[in-house]
Order: C-alpha cells, then sequence, then structure tokens
C-alpha cells in the first residue's frame, strides 16, 4: 500500500470530547459547522413531495434547480450566468476533493495545486487524492499574498482555491485580485463562496463580478439554508471549463437526487429564511465572543461566516481547546487542523442553539475570575 489516508481531522478529538462530557448536559459540540436550526418549511414540503425520485435526475442539475441558483446570483451578487455556465454538485465537498483530479486529465503538465496556508482541510487533500502537489500560499492581513507564490509554483499551477468569508478565520479576501493573478498566468481560480449569505461588516461578494473568464464560484444550500444532509451545491463561471466537468462528471455517475434538487431549488427561490438566519448566528457570535473575551480569549465577530477564531496568550490551540472542553464544556477545533499557521488558534462554530451556548457563555463567566489570577 503506497497510500495511507491520514486521520480525519475531527476524529482527533476524542479526548475534548470525553472532557467536556463531565458538564452537565455532556459535551455542546462546536467543533463542526453542521447547521441545526430547522430549513424552511416550504423547501421542507417540496421534499415531501419526491419530485423526480423515479427516474435519474441530470447531472448537471435539472433547469428548475440551475434557474433558481441563477436567480438567486442575479439578487444576490447583481451578476447574470449563462444557464450553460452552472451545473449542480453533490454537495461542494465532493466537488473540492474531486476537482483537481478532473482537471489533472484535462492538462497533465501542471500538477500544482494552490490554496491558502490557512483553510479548510480538503483544499489540501484534494491534491493528495489526486497524486498531485499541494502548495499552500502564505495569508497576509486575511488575504492571499499572491505575490509570494514562486514563478516555478505558478508554472505549475493547476488551479488556486479562494475562500471567502474564509472558514476557519472569517476573512474576506481581495476577489478581483485573485481573478486577475489567475487570469494573467493562465491559472483556473476557484472561489468557495458558501458562506457568501453570513458577511457582517460589507455586502457579500463573488469572483463572478468581474466576469466569467478563467475562475468558478461554488456555492453551497448547506451552510445558507442549513440542509447540509441534502448534499446540493452548484459552480458556475468559465463556460468551458463548466462544459468540461459537467460532461466528467457525468462519466462519473455524479448526480444529486431528484428529490434534493426540487428542494434546493426551492431553497434559492426564497431569501427571507436566509434574512432569519444570520439574525440567529449574530446573535450567537455576539453572545460568545463577549464571554471568551471575559474569560480571557481574544475573540472578535469576523468579517464573515459563523466561526470565532481566537487565541489566548499561551499561543496554543491544543490547550486552549481543552481549557474550553473542561471549564466550560465546549468541544472546538484546535487552529492547527486549518494548517500549520492556525496552531495558536481555535475555530468555534456557532452552530449550536442559542440556548445551549448560553449555557456556554455563563460557566466561562463563572470561571473567568479564577483563570485570570
Amino acid at each position: 500500500m503506497t497510500f495511507v489516508p491520514p486521520p480525519y481531522p475531527y476524529e482527533r478529538l476524542g479526548a475534548l470530547s470525553e472532557a467536556a462530557s463531565h458538564h452537565e448536559g455532556g459535551p455542546i459540540d462546536c467543533s463542526i459547522g453542521t447547521p441545526v436550526d430547522e430549513p424552511p418549511a416550504t423547501v421542507l414540503e417540496v421534499l415531501a413531495r419526491a419530485v423526480g425520485v423515479r427516474g435519474y435526475p441530470p447531472s448537471a442539475g435539472t433547469a428548475e434547480l440551475r434557474e433558481a441558483a441563477g436567480g438567486w446570483l442575479r439578487r444576490r451578487f447583481g451578476v447574470d450566468v449563462p444557464s450553460d455556465a452552472l451545473a449542480a454538485c453533490v454537495g461542494t465537498k465532493e466537488f473540492v476533493a474531486s476537482l483537481a483530479g478532473f482537471l489533472h486529465r484535462r492538462d497533465p503538465s501542471r500538477d500544482v495545486v494552490l490554496y491558502p496556508e490557512i483553510s479548510y482541510p480538503t483544499y489540501a487533500m484534494s491534491a493528495t487524492l489526486a497524486g498531485l502537489v499541494p502548495r499552500a500560499v502564505p495569508v497576509r492581513d486575511g488575504r492571499l499574498d499572491l505575490a509570494a507564490i514562486s514563478e516555478e509554483e505558478t508554472a505549475r499551477a493547476l488551479v488556486l482555491w479562494v475562500n471567502s468569508p474564509s472558514n476557519p478565520t472569517g476573512d474576506l479576501d481581495d476577489l478581483d485580485a485573485a481573478a486577475a493573478w489567475g487570469r494573467a498566468h493562465e491559472v483556473l481560480v476557484v472561489s468557495d463562496e458558501c458562506y457568501a449569505d453570513y458577511t457582517w461588516r460589507s455586502d457579500p461578494r463573488t469572483i463572478l463580478e468581474r466576469g466569467v473568464d478563467g475562475v468558478l464560484a461554488l456555492h453551497s444550500t448547506s451552510k445558507r439554508s442549513n440542509l447540509a444532509g441534502l448534499r446540493v451545491g452548484f459552480y458556475a463561471g468559465d463556460p468551458e471549463v463548466v462544459a468540461y466537468l459537467r460532461l466528467v462528471r457525468q462519466h462519473a455517475g455524479l448526480m444529486v437526487p431528484g428529490p434534493a434538487q426540487a428542494a434546493a431549488a426551492a431553497a434559492y427561490r426564497d431569501d427571507d429564511h436566509v434574512v432569519a438566519q444570520r439574525s440567529r448566528y449574530h446573535e450567537r457570535l455576539d453572545l460568545l465572543a463577549a464571554a471568551l473575551r471575559e474569560y480571557g480569549v481574544a475573540a472578535d465577530v469576523p468579517a464573515g461566516g459563523f466561526y470565532l477564531w481566537c487565541r489566548d496568550d499561551r499561543g496554543d490551540g491544543w490547550a486552549l481547546a481543552a481549557d474550553l472542553a473542561r471549564d466550560a464544556g465546549i468541544v472546538v477545533s484546535p487552529g492547527e487542523l486549518y494548517g500549520a499557521a492556525g496552531s495558536a488558534h481555535v475555530r468555534i462554530a456557532v452552530v449550536q442553539p442559542t440556548e445551549r451556548l448560553r449555557v456556554v457563555a455563563q460557566r466561562l463567566r463563572q470561571r473567568a475570575t479564577s483563570r485570570l489570577r
């Protein structure tokens, strides 16, 4: 055996869960960004009808889903994307993990996958799974340091990943600069925008605002509509790249189930439920950030997303995660899971019900005095 998969990142959190389990009610798991709030009732009604359950669904997505997603892009970002430049995927994680391998079949001369040095681990894993070379791009002040990419890496680059708002940091990148760099060097830039509905200091952005040539945007119903279990997302952008991916993914049998596509179309036609969800997440971010600061942790509401990216004076994310589990019963993700550059931090997903997070906040405040002595 020449390839042994590494442990799945979140499987390393067993000791933290054990420490948190001693609190009444058990661990409060904020380690993974799994939504817990109710999806829109109208979407569940469509899902219950089981539209399209009998026949094979189109791999590229039904016309209804693609039209609904395109309509949402117009409302949210003011961009018009032709229907043939947009296609469905089986959740965005699958797309992230498989993209490098599919692109390499198209251009075997390029073998480097570029991604932010602090980021969702699947960007790097996509290169590993395809037998390619993962290369982390330094991040300065929350943005990719594109000037730090060497000439050799640029010449070999197959794709550059951008994630804005960032998971885990919540920072907003310069999407215009990333797109310009990619076009100048003929490198496809893929912008993972699954948290775009949750920006707190500015309007949401997409890399498609300056045109579709040489870029793709990736979007998900998981975060926007609390539909992670449906596994529905879409990608949009460069028509030539989309056409290639639609065909190769069809050969691979990658299809979103018909009822899930119908439900996702209903979700993309409605924005009211997102307004309500934004309010919930912002309240939770404010609540927990304030309590963490009293506890002695540097924690600010991010520019985007629903994660708190925080640290204490020790600069040891695992130690801070252990303290939080012991003192407050909350399980969080040490920042090292998102790259060595994040090892001083922890990531806290505010996806638990507000009532549960109030319990965490109360425990943090109760422990604050003794911890800070």
